[in-house]
C-alpha cells in the first residue's frame, strides 16, 4: 500500500505521501485534529502511540504479546470511550491502521466510544477512504456494525457526502443501502436531505428498490429532497422512480405540499410542469400544496402555483359530494382549524416575547450587579483615602508643636500644637477625627462583609453611602475651619470666601444626591406597583399594560443614586 511504503523501519512518525489531493487533506485533518484532542486523559502508551503516528512504537508494543494480554491492551478505552484502533482511524493514519488491525477481531474492531462510532464509522464520517479501505480488507463485516441509532458507516458518509468511501462500502456489500436507522430513514434518505446528488445516484444505482423506502413518517427520498434546493436532485430521483411523484406521506402531504411549505420555488415549478403531477392531491388537512404555501406565509410560491392551476381545497371539492350540511361542517371545521392556528400564533408570540424579555432582565441584572461592584470599589477607596488625610492632617497642623521644654508658655505641654486653644483647631480636631472613624468604619464593613443577594447589597451600599456623605461634610468643615488659621486675621475674608463657596458646592452636590435617590425610589415604588396590579389581572405578559420599550425604559435607568 502507498502510505505504508513511505515509511521505513526506522521511523516512529508516518510521513504520508503528500503528492494526491487526499494525502494532502488528510495531513490538513491531523493538525486540525491534534490541536482538539489535546487533553484527553486515561491514555494508556498504545493510544499516546496512535495519537502521535508512531508505527514502530505500536509494533514493539504488540510484539511478544500471547493473545489474550495483546487482546486486552487493544481493548482498552479511555476516558472517551477511544480504543487505540479508533484513535489511529480519527487521525487517519492509514499505515498504522493496517498495521493494528491484523491483530483485531470483530468484536476488538467494533468497540465504540462514547459518540456511538467505532473505528469505521469514524473513518467513514471523516471520509477517509484510505483509512476505510484498510479496515474493510482486513474484517468486511465492519460495514455491518451500527452505532445506538442503528446508522451504519454507509448511512454515515451519505450523510457527509463522501462520494468515494460510500462506493467502496457498496461494493462491499450492496445491501448496506437498505439497512435503516432507527427512525426509518435509509441512506438515500439523509443523502437526499442533505443534497448529495451522487451519492443518491450512487445509492439507487447499487440497489434500485430503496427508491420508494418510507420512513416512520411516511416520506420518501424524494420529500427529503423537495424540503432542499437541489433540482438536479428532484430530478435524479424521479428518473430513477417516477412513482414518487405523487406518493404522499403519513399526513397525505405530496413532494409539492412539502415545496410549498418549504417555499422551494425552482422545485415547485419542476413539480407543477410534470403531466403526472397530481396538482389537486388534499392532504388530511384539508390542504392542497396552494393551500399549504398560502398557510405558510409563503405569498411567492402561492402565487406560482396558482399560475400553474393548483387549487385550494374549497375551489376543488366546495360540497365535497354530501350536501350542504356537509359544507357546513367543514366550514366550521375550517374555522376552528383557523381559530386553533391564530391562538398558536399568539402563544408562540408571547413565548418569544417572554424569552425575550428574561434575556434583557439578565443583562440588566448583569449591568446592575456590575455597577454595584463598581460603586462598592469606588467607596472602599474613597474611604481608605479620607481616613488616611484625616490621620494625617492631625500631625500637620499649621503652627507646628511645643518642642523646646525650656520656653514653655503657661498652659503648654511639650508636643503640643501651638494653635491648641483656638477656637478653629478645636473645630478641626472634633471633625477631622470623626470622619477618620466614620471612613475607618466603612473600611472594615467593606473589607469584613459579603453580600451575595443584590437587594441586600444595594441596602448595605445605601447606608455606607450616607457615612461616606458624612465623612466627606466632616473632612470639608476641618479644612474650612483650619483655612482661618492658616490665612491670619487680617487676610480672614480670604478664608470666608471659600468657605461660601464650599459650602454652596457641598449643598448643591448633596441636595442634588438626596433628590436622585428619592425620585429613583419614588419611581421603583411606582414600578413595583403596576407590575403587581399587572400580575393580579393576567399572567400573560402580552395583556399587560407596559410596552416591552416601556418595561425596558422604565426598569433600566442608565443612572440612580443609592
Amino acid at each position: 500500500m502507498e502510505a505504508k511504503t513511505n515509511q521505513t523501519s526506522g521511523e516512529d512518525r508516518p510521513q504520508p505521501a503528500m503528492d494526491s489531493p487526499r494525502a494532502a487533506q488528510a495531513a490538513t485533518r491531523r493538525k486540525k485534529m491534534t490541536k482538539q484532542l489535546t487533553g484527553k486523559r486515561d491514555d494508556t502508551a498504545m493510544h499516546a502511540a496512535a495519537r502521535a503516528g508512531q508505527l514502530e512504537s505500536m509494533r514493539q508494543m504488540m510484539s511478544g504479546k500471547d493473545a489474550e494480554e495483546l487482546g486486552a491492551l487493544l481493548s482498552r478505552q479511555n476516558q472517551a470511550g477511544e480504543t487505540p484502533l479508533f484513535v489511529a482511524a480519527e487521525y487517519g493514519y492509514v499505515a498504522l491502521v493496517a498495521e493494528m488491525i491484523k491483530y483485531h477481531d470483530v468484536a476488538t474492531a467494533g468497540i465504540k466510544a462514547r459518540s456511538g462510532y467505532d473505528a469505521l464509522h469514524i473513518a467513514a464520517k471523516q471520509g477517509d477512504v484510505d483509512v476505510v479501505r484498510e479496515l474493510l480488507r482486513a474484517l468486511p463485516q465492519l460495514s455491518m456494525t451500527v452505532d445506538s441509532s442503528n446508522t451504519t458507516a454507509l448511512n454515515t458518509a451519505a450523510t457527509q457526502g463522501h462520494m468515494d468511501v460510500v462506493r467502496l462500502l457498496l461494493e462491499v456489500d450492496g445491501s448496506l443501502a437498505l439497512i435503516a436507522r432507527s427512525n426509518g430513514k435509509t441512506a438515500l434518505h439523509s443523502a437526499a436531505r442533505n443534497g448529495h446528488v451522487e451519492v443518491v445516484r450512487a445509492l439507487l444505482e447499487a440497489e434500485p428498490s430503496i427508491a420508494l423506502r418510507t420512513d416512520k413518517k411516511g416520506q420518501t427520498a424524494l420529500h427529503m429532497a423537495a424540503k432542499g434546493t437541489r433540482l438536479d436532485l428532484v430530478d435524479a430521483l424521479l428518473a430513477a422512480e417516477p412513482a414518487l411523484l405523487n406518493q404522499t406521506d403519513s399526513k397525505g402531504n405530496t413532494a409539492l405540499h412539502i415545496a410549498a411549505r418549504k417555499a422551494r420555488h425552482e422545485i415547485i415549478r419542476r413539480l407543477v410542469t410534470m403531466p403526472d403531477t397530481d396538482v389537486r392531491a388534499i392532504n388530511r388537512s384539508r390542504e392542497t400544496p396552494l393551500d399549504t404555501a398560502e398557510k405558510m406565509g409563503n405569498t411567492d410560491a402561492a402565487e406560482l402555483l396558482a399560475e400553474h392551476g393548483v387549487q385550494s381545497a374549497r375551489a376543488i371539492s366546495p360540497c365535497g359530494g354530501g350536501g350542504g350540511g356537509n359544507k357546513q361542517a367543514r366550514e366550521l371545521k375550517q374555522q376552528v382549524s383557523d381559530i386553533k392556528h391564530e391562538v398558536h400564533s399568539q402563544l408562540e408570540q408571547t413565548r418569544q416575547t417572554r424569552v425575550r424579555m428574561q434575556g434583557i432582565a439578565k443583562r440588566i441584572n448583569k449591568l446592575h450587579e456590575e455597577g454595584l461592584n463598581n460603586a462598592i470599589n469606588s467607596t472602599t477607596v474613597v474611604a481608605v483615602l479620607i481616613a488616611t488625610v484625616a490621620f494625617a492632617a492631625i500631625f500637620t497642623v499649621p503652627g507646628e508643636y511645643v518642642q523646646d521644654p525650656g520656653s514653655l508658655a503657661p498652659g503648654h505641654d511639650l508636643g503640643e500644637a501651638n494653635i491648641s486653644h483656638q477656637t478653629a483647631f478645636i473645630i478641626f480636631f472634633v471633625f477631622d477625627s470623626v470622619s477618620l472613624f466614620i471612613s475607618l468604619a466603612v473600611v472594615v464593613v467593606q473589607t469584613s462583609v459579603v453580600v451575595i443577594e443584590r437587594k441586600a447589597k444595594k441596602q448595605m451600599m445605601a447606608v455606607i453611602n450616607k457615612l461616606m456623605w458624612v465623612a466627606c461634610v466632616l473632612i470639608s468643615v476641618s479644612f474650612l475651619a483650619l483655612s482661618f488659621v492658616v490665612v491670619g486675621r487680617t487676610e480672614r475674608w480670604l478664608a470666608v470666601s471659600v468657605t461660601i463657596m464650599g459650602a454652596t458646592i457641598l449643598v448643591t452636590t448633596i441636595g442634588t444626591m438626596l433628590y436622585w435617590v428619592i425620585a429613583h425610589r419614588i419611581e421603583a415604588k411606582r414600578i413595583r406597583t403596576i407590575k403587581r396590579n399587572t400580575l393580579t389581572h393576567s399572567r400573560s405578559f402580552s395583556c399587560s399594560g407596559m410596552s416591552e420599550g416601556e418595561w425596558v425604559d422604565e426598569d433600566f435607568k442608565r443612572m440612580y443614586a443609592i
